[in-house]
């Protein structure tokens, strides 16, 4: 075969993380450029139980095709790149490759001398990011390609956008709800600024799957919320621009400093919704301060507070972002993406 992809499928199962959703959406467009008899897929799904199965995976996939590929998250790199770069001594007409999901990578690999020099001897490394390939070359690669997140979405036209919309404006968030996610941060200052202004200026909804070991904290959360903020719910993600185009704006708070590329944003853009976002790490290789969205100090509520504020006394300015986010969404397909990966 051409193609073995060693990843995270989840087979059998409706799995909604990035992991999962990334490494789906490749796969399919590979199958779709060269057939489905030249991709083998390889699932990892089932955790310590899978990893023991490791090394006869990777046997496999390089015994049956010219090029692997791997899109393992922390506990998966630390085991297949090994792996695959020692058996590539002996199936040196092989090609591996990694494909990179989120921004964690080069933090990761500090004081991780082993696993770099076997990731050293990868054909490629693929990053979601600028500031993630900049990351690694101070750490001595040499093989790092910038290849973003991709979706497969419909990208509402110029005469779809929604710009009739008046007080409250609906806000909302879409991605994994946790804490680390920042979804408290867009409660806190929906919120505040309602209570402020003294009437119902915004609304918000909270969209996506609740980290199982956070239902707890996310109970007590919701058992705050007013009749303005409501939890929405799991969407799919074949459903997601409907969904979303519309609301007012998305909020991305987020506390994960090393984000990569994150889906939910490349979602609000094919939607032709702009977003709201702290500045994590690489924020301005997705985000175009002014232009898709508008951004605040990472890690700031009282900032975000004040924004939202803001927009409240000028809603104009989120409404003529909105042209400019389907323009962006166009580089983030599979078709445009993955020609990275196949070149």
């Amino acid at each position: 075969m051409r193609i073995s992809v060693i990843g995270h499928f989840g087979t059998g199962l409706n799995l909604l993380n990035g992991q999962t959703i990334k490494t789906k959406i490749v796969t399919e467009e590979l199958e779709r450029r060269f057939g489905l008899d030249e991709v083998l897929k390889i699932d990892t799904h089932g955790g310590f139980k899978t990893l023991l199965c490791a090394p006869f995976k990777a046997l496999s996939a390089l015994k049956n095709s010219k090029n692997v590929i791997i899109f393992p998250a922390h506990n998966g790199v630390r085991v297949y790149a090994p792996l695959l770069a020692f058996l590539k001594r002996f199936f040196k007409e092989r090609k591996i490759h990694y494909v990179v999901i989120g921004g964690w990578l080069p933090q990761f690999l500090q004081n991780k001398k082993y696993l770099s020099k076997s990731l050293k001897k990868f054909d490629g490394i693929y990053v979601e990011t600028n500031t993630m390939k900049a990351a690694l070359e101070r750490q001595g690669f040499s093989n790092v390609y910038v290849m973003p997140n991709c979706k497969k979405l419909h990208i509402v036209s110029e005469e779809e956008l929604v710009y009739n919309i008046a007080e409250p404006y609906k806000l909302c968030t879409f991605s994994r709800v946790m804490q680390e996610k920042g979804i408290e941060d867009a409660v806190k200052s929906v919120i505040s600024v309602n209570e402020q202004l003294g009437r119902t200026v915004y609304t918000l909804d909270i969209y996506g799957p609740v980290d199982q070991n956070q239902t707890e904290w996310f109970d007590k959360l919701q058992n705050s919320f007013p009749e303005y903020i409501k939890y929405k719910g799991v969407i799919e993600s074949s459903k997601s621009v409907e969904v979303l185009k519309d609301y007012f704006a998305l909020l991305f708070p987020t506390h994960y400093y090393t984000e990569g590329i994150p889906g939910t944003v490349i979602d609000a853009y094919a939607a032709g919704v702009p977003v709201i976002s702290s500045k994590w790490e690489s924020f301005s290789d997705l985000i175009d301060d002014g232009i898709t969205g508008i951004g605040y100090s990472f890690d700031n509520t009282d900032e975000l507070t004040k924004l939202l504020l803001c927009m409240a006394e000028q809603p104009q300015i989120i409404l003529n972002l909105k042209r400019a986010c389907i323009a962006k969404a166009e580089k983030f397909t599979p078709e445009t993406v993955v020609d990275i990966l196949v070149r």
